[in-house]
């Protein structure tokens, strides 16, 4: 038995493939990873034309998972397991046989090929892909790969950095001469990199590969425009390096947050790992609005007596993600969370000085941010940690005071994520009879003082509410 195909057979959704008898071979980075002693969790298959979609289905019947059509234009199908703990993709040949298609391919290390009839056997690898795993290189398949998709560029750097390997400087050449055509595929395509990009182990030397091929921007034009873009004496670095900084503290604070989050962290790190919308998770959510939170800057930038300021761009920083989300085909939920995430990083820094904190005051702030409340506490802490100029503000205790009020919010964030402001222990409408007030937008704001009231421990119960609620229009 091969290593190759020992590290093969324990990855779950090639063991269903067996057991259904399909023909065809294991491609793409189950191959690589296998010959690179990785664990090999999601499977690519290779089968004839018109075959992928019985592949797929068979494979889904035997484990109880779902199958469906993932790319109608290169004929992929895709099965999920019950538990989304891994997924196995069917694709049609592009071309003749095994050998054609795998020249075909993006990169060497990807063009290799194992027969699922013998996962023993030597592997089928036309274009030297076992050669340049072995030397820590990542090669285009061929001169025309790049530019067959452009795509490509961004999967470079994504790859790259994932399994530490050197671009080929050939390959460099080949993705500088195509970077202009990095915004052609479909948004949805460029989306989906973008989310593997974020989610990887590495997405700072992702980052930085991306502008070393010259297609940052035509991936993220909003991230290449930070760039040269200088602050105030609070920050240390232009806008770009200081939005690469706080992606780079956003993970310090991911792998700490019993630290960060105190108490709350258990509650935190299992917020994160909820479905956002389009494979993303609130904690790839949260990782892109890292990126994209200083957008408004460049927009907004201005000059008060030699002093550099930027206001408004929070909200005008929110307009431009919601833009460049939609360019990329992204659901509401993502846009609406990242440009929540956007509109609302810059009001618990205003709230420092105002410790020990009002719970009118905390209110006010979770009533603002909504449903994105823990997760932009969070991102705060990363952004105040990314400002080490001379200011004020940059000062080591207004930082250490504010990743302290951090923990001191996040227990009310999550609890207002979960279940929103209080519950009135009188319906509305019996409220406004009691209280004298006809419905409408008088009500509205009648009501959202009462909640005040009671999540600042004022009133309870409902004699008490309408009291208060009474006291308030008198």
């Amino acid at each position: 038995m091969s290593r190759v195909g020992d590290a093969l057979r324990r990855a779950p959704g090639l063991l269903v493939a067996l057991e259904v008898r399909n023909t065809g071979w294991v491609v793409g980075g189950a191959v690589r990873d296998a010959l690179m002693g990785r664990e090999v969790v999601d499977v690519d298959l290779a089968v004839h034309a018109g075959a992928e979609e019985s592949a797929a289905r068979a494979v889904a019947a035997a484990c109880g998972g779902a199958a469906f059509p993932l790319s109608e234009e290169f004929g992929t199908w895709r099965v999920v397991a019950p538990d989304r703990s891994w997924h196995l993709d069917a694709t049609r040949l592009r071309a003749d046989d095994i050998q054609g298609d795998l020249r075909l391919r993006d990169f060497t290390v990807n063009a290799i090929a194992v027969p699922l009839s013998d996962l023993d056997a030597e592997p089928i690898d036309p274009t030297g892909g076992v050669t340049d795993i072995q030397a820590g290189v990542l090669r285009a398949a061929s001169e025309r790969a790049l530019a067959d998709d452009p795509l490509r560029i961004m999967r470079a750097a994504r790859i790259a950095a994932a399994i530490g390997f050197d671009i080929d400087p050939g390959t460099v050449e080949l993705a500088r001469a195509e970077a202009g055509r990095v915004s052609e595929p479909a948004g949805e395509r460029r989306l989906a990199e973008l989310r593997l990009l974020v989610r990887a182990d590495d997405p700072l030397r992702a980052l930085d590969l991306l502008d070393a091929l010259g297609a940052t921007g035509g991936v993220l034009p909003e991230l290449e425009a930070l760039r040269g873009v200088e602050q105030n004496p609070n920050h240390h670095l232009d806008v770009h390096g200081h939005t690469i900084e706080v992606l780079r503290q956003l993970f310090v604070v991911e792998a700490d947050l019993a630290t960060y989050a105190g108490e709350s962290a258990e509650a935190v790190a299992a917020l994160l790992a909820k479905p956002l919308g389009d494979d993303f998770t609130r904690g790839d959510g949260l990782r892109l609005g890292a990126l994209l939170h200083d957008t408004g800057k460049p927009a907004t930038k201005g000059d008060r007596n030699g002093y550099v300021t930027f206001i408004g761009h929070d909200t005008v920083g929110a307009e431009i993600v919601d833009t460049a989300l939609g360019r990329l085909k992204a659901s509401r939920a993502l846009r609406r969370y990242v440009a929540g995430l956007t509109r609302h990083h810059l009001h618990l820094g205003f709230m420092v000085h105002e410790r020990p904190l009002p719970r009118r005051r905390l209110f006010d702030y979770l009533r603002q941010c909504g449903d994105v409340a823990p997760d932009v506490t969070l991102l705060t802490a990363a952004d105040r940690m990314s400002a080490r100029g001379s200011g004020a503000v940059a000062a080591p205790e207004m930082i250490q005071a504010h990743l302290e009020l951090v923990r001191e919010v996040l227990p009310d964030a999550l609890e207002w994520q979960r279940s929103g402001p209080p519950d009135l222990p009188i319906p509305g409408d019996e409220l406004a009879r009691e209280a004298g007030i006809a419905e409408g937008p008088g009500l509205g704001r009648l009501i959202m003082e009462v909640q005040a009231a009671l999540f600042a421990g004022e009133v309870e119960g409902r004699d008490q509410v309408i009291e208060h609620a009474r006291k308030v229009l008198a």
